[in-house]
């Protein structure tokens, strides 16, 4: 798929500021809205939405097709007549600039309780209900046996124990909710012609509905347990590769059913968005599959992937595949082969345009290719140059020192002076079709605003932005570089 050549922000949607101790779809997702419309962007670009496990990851979650209960605005219930104004107090907001994620799950949790007994259906849910049946159902009681199992694994699901009735249907409200509200932000960015364009996880976490009610297509021990899970061999994230812990899957069960839970969940996804990036491309062609149990992600294997039969079979039941391939980290011809084929730009990104493959700098790159100064996963530009900069004082690491001076003949920049926006200016005026620059890069932030550190489970997906960070003349700093290089 070709796009206009145009440019964008990353920002996931927890990162939005607001009173309620997480980014949510409520009035602060429309301010900025308007601030990307304001800025002459065109594209909105977050993570994925779906409900996540214990430690936040948006690419580990309880559902390919339920949307995070996090995500749903407190404000939007009262709106709704589900809450009153007085219910909104005591909100966890002592440090607005990280979220506290067990803080906010129980201040959600009780609200959205309070609010489902105000809810009555009407003929907006049932559309709701039936429409999402295939998934809705089955996610229901998933997470209403999760409860009733008092948080065990569905592996150890007590056989004699019931979902309730009351608790499916609180979990089906949750959904509508969170649908209504995201359906009415993607309108609202619509009217501004904001894209929004999402994440699509390559694995889905074991211990969730899709894995629970087909166990069939997943790598499993007759117990349930994991036999092999996913990630990905030693690289430039991580000394000891990346383990995810979650399962892979059974491709071959997967063409036999027609690749039908991926066309239904790519359907979905491309209803919610306008472009798709696939998280982990590669494995599309192969993945990295490491024994259960094993403590690091070394002792793994390349094991073959679905290839091309799988992208045939969803173009001849989805069509046109508006997708981007996270083609980074260890990729092969086959991989390149594989993207290319279906027509799917890849990535590039600034921060490894100084390394070995330097396929990533900007005078390499060509129209097919989505240009990032960094990604979640990469330290922001700040905190990079600035660790960078650190590292090449010491006379022994040549490497640095070699890399420093290459970035700043290439930039023409000086010490720390506005290295980010030399690098957003670069692939701004790069001939990449599209150009995202995460929100951390345009504010100037250092390494404690990092989204992610690959590798490291605990304190990760925590940023926030202030309202404040963004005045009137950063928006115009944007908007006219966005402008001066047609884009």
């Amino acid at each position: 798929m070709k796009f206009q050549r145009s440019s964008g922000i990353l920002l996931h949607l927890t990162s939005l500021p607001g009173g309620f101790g997480i980014g949510d779809l409520g009035p602060e997702s429309r301010w900025f809205a308007d601030v990307l419309a304001e800025a002459k962007q065109k594209l909105w670009c977050f993570l994925p939405l779906g409900t996540t496990g214990k430690e936040n990851s948006p690419y580990q979650s309880r559902s390919a097709f339920a949307g995070n209960p996090l995500l749903i605005s407190p404000a939007e219930l009262v709106d709704e007549g589900y809450l009153r104004q007085r219910d909104l107090r005591g909100a966890p907001v002592r440090n607005t600039s990280l979220v506290d994620y067990p803080a906010v799950r129980e201040f959600k949790e009780e609200l959205l309780r309070k609010a489902f007994r105000e809810f009555a259906e009407g003929k907006k849910y049932s559309h709701f209900e039936e429409k999402n049946a295939r998934w809705l159902e089955k996610f229901a009681e998933f997470m209403a046996l999760r409860e009733a199992n008092r948080g065990a694994k569905w592996p150890q699901f007590g056989p004699r124990i019931k979902a309730k009735a009351e608790a499916i249907r609180f979990h089906k409200f949750v959904q509508y909710e969170f649908y209504r509200q995201w359906n009415a932000l993607r309108k609202y960015c619509g009217e501004r012609k904001i894209s929004l364009m999402g994440d699509m996880p390559f694995y889905i976490e074991h211990d969730s509905a899709d894995v629970w009610s087909h166990p069939e297509f997943f790598d499993l021990e007759r117990g349930g347990t994991s036999r092999t899970v996913g990630g990905v061999p030693p690289d430039y994230f991580a000394r000891n590769g990346q383990l995810w812990g979650t399962p892979t899957y059974r491709w071959d069960k997967l063409e036999e059913a027609g690749y039908q839970w991926w066309v239904d969940r790519l359907r979905m996804a491309m209803a919610m968005t306008d472009v798709l990036r696939l998280d982990h491309f590669r494995g599309f062609e192969a993945y990295w599959s490491v024994p259960a149990g094993h403590p690091t992600a070394r002792r793994g294997r390349w094991v073959k992937g679905p290839g091309a039969k799988f992208f045939k079979a969803l173009q001849k039941k989805l069509g046109e595949l508006p997708f981007v391939a996270e083609n980074l980290g260890i990729v092969t011809p086959e991989v390149e082969e594989l993207r290319t084929k279906f027509r799917m730009p890849g990535m590039a990104v600034l921060q490894f345009g100084f390394d070995d493959n330097n396929t990533h700098r900007p005078s390499n790159y060509h129209q097919d290719v989505v240009a990032f100064t960094g990604t979640h996963d990469n330290n922001t530009t700040k905190g990079w140059w600035s660790e960078l900069w650190q590292a090449a004082r010491n006379r022994r690491n040549r490497v640095a020192r070699t890399k420093v001076e290459s970035i700043q003949s290439f930039l023409q920049i000086g010490k720390e002076k506005d290295v980010e926006w030399s690098f957003i200016q670069a692939v701004h005026a790069s001939v990449a079709a599209l150009a995202i620059v995460p929100m951390q890069d345009v504010l100037g932030l250092g390494c404690e605003a990092r989204m992610n550190m690959p590798g490291h489970a605990k304190g990760n997906w925590r940023w926030r932005l202030q309202k404040d960070q963004v005045g009137d003349e950063l928006v115009k700093r944007l908007g006219d570089l966005t402008e001066a290089t047609g884009r």
